[in-house]
């Protein structure tokens, strides 16, 4: 009897060994917000040498890495190591209880051929569902995953670059894409990656992925979307050193995701830096996932569109969200953008930023209902949906120059309530103060400005 419950202690220490713990970080907000669970990875290294990877940035290593991350979710986890040294490699497919571990002088170089990103995967584009090439670092229902270490992601962009101009072919995609999804096409029938469609991979897409981690690392360019959370529950994003400033290369996107903290980040984007989504249209409505509980904190801004921007893709809801103790030092065109239209639906509610330091700005606070881009002449209106947005909160701002501190632009068939703007100071104003149309309840106290131009 002893013998067997010594075996039987045995066996318990090692599955608790084997499969690892969690630590819980707290996480403050003006809601009801669970600590995180942060997922402790087996002590076990799985490094990509062991598996045939020659460095140098010459020899293809992807099937080493694919073996690593097999061999590593085969033992029950750990970590994938890519040692110190440039190495080139095709899309990563990670796996449950993995850990993508970026050695200290790692540069991960990504080949810029779209045949090594086929064949197509489930993912999504600006809010619609499809299949299309795989992103370059992609995880499909995994529990556990996460990317650390300080090492560098780096892709080729060639080729992406070609691609980020969108001629008739690219729009013609986009039109055949934004219909089917508005005729509940079935996914797995919505095939992007074929001919002159040229939708471009994002660099780091999760879909519907739990506990994720990403820490540490740096990345260079991107040739799309350049963080992208899908339909993700509980994740930690901190410590990264994100550039990328090619065509719609946003810093992070959190689209239909829930309990996340992004913390201690430097975002430097040729488009909006932290982006709060919820899916387009009939897609989102299907899956009626919002996007809940969400923080930013301490993160910097070097350059971007918008520092943090709620939607334009937004069907599913978005709520609970606060943005706090972040800086933008030298400017973005607006700091905090709220945008919509009438085929979006959904709400938006419950938004907080706070304590913000920033440069010069085009907008402190922009609501638009009406923000289609190139959408609104491409594809028609197939049903009306107007966004509830109720409850938006700015505190504590200083600003160093502004075309204009706030403006508001509900639709008059739903007006945008309870916005709340307190304790804003700008330097200079160059163009006007406020602007509000199609609002109700805008309470403003203690906004201040130096000059008027």
């Amino acid at each position: 009897m002893k013998k067997f419950l010594f075996t039987i202690g045995l066996l318990a220490v090692s599955f608790a060994t084997l499969w690892g713990q969690f630590k819980y970080v707290k996480v403050d907000a003006p809601f009801s917000m669970k600590p995180i669970k942060e997922f402790i990875y087996p002590d076990q290294d799985f490094s990509i040498v062991n598996y045939g990877a020659v460095k140098g940035g010459e020899a293809d290593v992807s099937d080493a890495i694919a073996g690593a991350i097999a061999a590593c979710n085969q033992a029950g986890g750990g970590r994938v190591v890519i040692p110190e040294g440039e190495w080139l490699t095709g899309p990563i497919h990670l796996k449950s209880n993995v850990n993508l571990y970026l050695a200290e002088g790692a540069v991960l170089r990504f080949t810029d051929n779209p045949s090594h990103y086929l064949p197509a995967v489930m993912t999504s584009w600006e809010g619609m569902e499809c299949y299309n090439y795989s992103p370059l670092i992609y995880a499909l229902e995994c529990k556990n995953v996460a990317i650390t270490g300080t090492g560098l992601l780096s892709p080729k962009m060639d080729c992406w670059k070609k691609w980020f101009a969108r001629p008739k072919a690219h729009m013609d995609a986009l039109r055949k894409l934004y219909t089917m999804a508005s005729k509940d096409v079935p996914v797995e029938k919505r095939q992007m990656a074929v001919g002159e469609n040229h939708l471009r991979p994002h660099l780091i897409h999760f879909n519907r992925c739990e506990n994720v981690l990403l820490d540490s690392f740096k990345i260079r360019e991107s040739p799309f979307w350049t963080i992208h959370m899908y339909m993700c529950n509980g994740g930690i994003v901190r410590n990264l050193d994100v550039k990328a400033h090619g065509h719609n290369n946003d810093g992070i996107d959190l689209e239909m995701t829930r309990n996340f903290l992004v913390e201690d980040c430097t975002f430097d984007q040729g488009d909006d830096a932290v982006v709060i989504k919820a899916g387009r249209n009939r897609d989102a409505w299907r899956l009626n996932t919002p996007t809940e509980n969400i923080v930013i904190r301490n993160c910097n801004i070097l350059e971007g569109h918008t520092l943090l921007g709620i939607g334009s893709e937004i069907s599913g809801g978005i709520r609970n969200v606060y943005m706090h103790d972040c800086k933008a030092p030298q400017s973005v065109r607006r700091l905090f953008f709220v945008k919509t239209n009438h085929r979006r639906g959904a709400f938006v509610e419950n938004i907080h930023m706070e304590n913000i330091r920033t440069g010069h700005v085009q907008r402190v606070l922009e609501i638009d209902t009406d923000v289609l881009y190139q959408w609104r002449e491409l594809v028609p209106t197939y049903e009306e949906r107007i966004t509830r947005i109720d409850g938006i909160y700015l505190k504590n701002v200083i600003c160093d120059s502004a075309d204009a501190i706030y403006e508001l632009k509900g639709d008059a068939k739903l007006p945008v309530r309870n916005v709340v703007i307190k304790d804003v100071h700008v330097d200079k104003v160059n163009d006007f103060v406020k602007k509000v149309h199609n609002v109700k309840n805008v309470k403003e106290d203690n906004v201040t400005y130096g000059s008027l131009h």
